[in-house]
């Protein structure tokens, strides 16, 4: 079973896609200009469905920033 999805794990699932540390960057900057990719885009969303969140890779990618995928995220629960 996936564990729930919390802001904490949401910066951490996106630091490790990154091979960044969890706070190496802020909440609200753009993960594309740190490397981010429809590939690991991708994999975030898959993960995040499985813990029961519903935003799928064209939500995600509107803005990608951890703070408005946090906001996404939690409205979509």
């Amino acid at each position: 079973m996936t564990a729930p999805l919390s802001l904490e794990r949401l910066r951490s699932d996106v630091a490790e896609v990154l091979a960044e540390e969890p706070g190496s960057f802020a909440d609200d900057e753009n993960l594309i200009d740190l490397g981010l990719d429809s590939i690991r885009l991708m994999s975030l969303a898959t993960r995040w469905r499985e813990a029961g969140y519903q935003a799928g890779y064209l939500d995600l990618a509107k803005e990608p920033t951890v703070t408005a995928w946090w906001n996404l995220l939690e409205g979509k629960r």
